[in-house]
């Protein structure tokens, strides 16, 4: 049996269930979803296939040690007591992520200063040279968390954060983040609708985030399959037999997956957010299967399934998060609201609200909803299907 060792997985508040059962699915043991993420226990090839594979992660942590760090002599003598030349190569770079909570050390430089003079002072002392500090493209980033004074220190085996999928070179002014796109997908219960052959509409797509995610969700493509970088590449543990196994697996259930894609179109009334998101189709591996075009909102209209199956409208709406637009954002939610229940009866939709004033202005009964969060801004995904009887009409 191989070895198993403790992992921790970050999420966005609000995703971990979600995060959680993903993880399980991934083949995950010992999952426990806690705030902002969920721990597990696996394989060291287990961690590799969650980086690869997660929807909803931002990173991957590898915790080596936990002791107590009451003050920062405290935080450096329990980061210098890690052997860190298994990790970092001497000619390597580090970085340094460091948060705190609840705890007697409040600056995070400060911290995160405090470890990096422990590592490299271990260096120094034990084989006379150090390694540099990289703060953007590191060998390996090294994560460092203090809560009610007690500290956990990891390897980060995401490297940048998994929700940057290496598809959106381009964004429009507002980009919904790929892992955010892939919860409201989630939620809105895309999987089952796909593998039913289900299509889906995205009437308000922006740079594509939505459809994109959709179409690599239904295709069984790996979210992190286009990325040309992870943390654990140059960690001195790195097992690459293992990771090349699991690239090309990854690229095989790709190639086997694409035929079963529904049929999935997003629209958008500004020229600019189309150009954006046929480039993002274009470099996600998607022409000829994900359709982009410029349409009003009040021309959307249903894309037929090849089953004759009912299909999914998931739209991420403006928010009106500046004074004085959510009076000049009601209509376009209301329009919205009505082209839902004329058009696209039998269906489900999942609208990301920011504003839930706005989101009354649907006119529709949520059958559920689920707080999450874009950024700093708490919103409401509100998933409705849409039959006479969830329909409320405003006089």
């Amino acid at each position: 049996m191989p070895a198993t060792f403790p992992f921790f997985a970050t999420a966005p508040k609000g995703m971990e269930p979600l995060l959680a059962t993903e993880l399980q699915g991934l083949g995950a043991d010992a999952v426990r979803p806690i705030r902002a993420g969920a721990a597990f226990r696996g394989s060291q090839e287990l961690a590799y296939r969650v980086c690869l594979w997660s929807r909803i992660a931002n990173r991957v942590l590898l915790p080596l040690a936990t002791f107590p760090a009451p003050d920062p002599a405290a935080l450096y003598e329990g980061v210098r007591a890690i052997c860190w030349s298994d990790h970092i190569a001497i000619d390597g770079t580090l970085a340094v992520d460091f948060t705190t909570s609840q705890s007697a050390i409040t600056h995070t430089h400060f911290g995160a200063l405090k470890v990096k003079d422990a590592i490299v002072d271990q260096f120094r002392d034990t084989k006379g040279r150090r390694p540099s500090v990289d703060v953007l493209h590191p060998s390996v980033r090294i994560n460092v968390h203090v809560r009610r004074d007690v500290a956990t220190a990891s390897i980060d085996l995401s490297g940048e954060s998994l929700h940057r999928r290496s598809y959106r070179e381009h964004h429009t002014a507002a980009p919904l983040k790929e892992n955010l796109a892939a919860a409201v997908l989630l939620r809105a219960g895309w999987p089952a609708i796909a593998a039913a052959g289900g299509a889906l509409i995205d009437p308000m797509c922006g740079s594509g985030t939505l459809p994109i995610e959709a179409a690599w969700m239904a295709g069984d493509v790996a979210s992190g399959l286009l990325r040309a970088s992870f943390g654990f590449l140059e960690w001195k543990g790195h097992d690459p037999t293992s990771w090349a196994a699991l690239l090309e697996e990854a690229r095989q259930r790709r190639e086997a997956g694409r035929k079963r894609i529904p049929p999935i179109a997003g629209y958008d009334s500004e020229r600019s957010a189309v150009r954006v998101a046929l480039a993002n189709v274009e470099r996600a591996g998607l022409r000829g299967v994900v359709h982009v075009e410029r349409r009003e909102l009040a021309d959307c209209t249903p894309v037929p399934s090849r089953t004759g199956a009912a299909g999914l409208v998931v739209v991420n709406p403006p928010y009106g998060e500046r004074l004085g637009e959510v009076g000049t954002l009601r209509p376009l939610y209301a329009c919205l609201g009505a082209l839902l229940t004329e058009r696209f009866t039998g269906w489900s939709a999942g609208v990301l609200a920011g504003n839930r004033e706005l989101g009354k202005c649907l006119g529709l009964r949520a059958r559920r909803r689920h707080t999450v969060f874009n950024g700093s801004i708490e919103c409401q995904l509100l998933t409705f299907t849409l039959a006479p009887a969830f329909v409320l009409r405003h006089g």
